[in-house]
């Protein structure tokens, strides 16, 4: 008898709770935008990263939802042998926007999940048998995004944005330090 009461209870409030937080919120797309720059991956040399970015608004005062897509590739070769590892990530990140008195320069820090489709490839000589051995490995991970950057206002519904991010990914995790352009979407 006890345990459905609790259960009940507990949903309620749950209910209760994500009514208050629904109120504050303000979702709906607020601006699109490219970013490109560095990514430097553990193990790996950096490489050229480039990606796409919303801003979907307020999850509550403050806390912007941003879904973001972004790929980096790198590839080496040494002594006949070429070695190849990329990342196409999808994710969403929590962005704190920090209150300043200055509207021309917004900082923020954030955190996300994302998946990480990562694929690595390396081709060798096959000194038995002449031509190349090819090892390839596809594989989806979890990420976890830590990092912040900044907003500034260029135009009129145009944002220049710099971030720097180090996302948690087993065996490719890696530091990326972006620029990008966000085009402001409604009025």
């Amino acid at each position: 008898m006890k345990k459905p009461l609790l259960i009940s209870a507990l949903v309620l409030f749950c209910i209760a709770v994500s009514q208050n937080a629904y109120a504050g919120s303000h979702l709906g797309w607020r601006s699109i935008g490219v970013d490109v720059g560095f990514v430097d991956p553990e193990n790996v040399d950096g490489a050229f990263g480039f990606g796409a970015f919303a801003d979907l608004g307020t999850l509550a005062p403050s806390l912007h939802l941003a879904p973001q897509l972004a790929y980096w590739s790198k590839s080496e070769e040494d002594f006949g042998a070429e070695a190849s590892v990329g990342d196409l990530s999808l994710g969403a990140r929590a962005k704190y926007m920090f209150h300043v008195s200055s509207r021309t320069f917004q900082p923020y820090a954030g955190g996300g999940l994302g998946l990480h489709f990562v694929s690595a490839k390396v081709t060798i000589p096959d000194p038995f048998l002449g031509g190349f051995m090819t090892l390839e490995d596809n594989s989806t991970k979890l990420g976890l995004d830590m990092g912040g950057g900044f907003v500034t206002p260029i135009g009129a519904k145009t944002d220049l944005t710099g971030d720097l991010w180090y996302t948690f990914v087993e065996d490719v995790s890696h530091l990326s330090m972006k620029v990008g352009i966000a085009m402001k979407l409604g009025r």
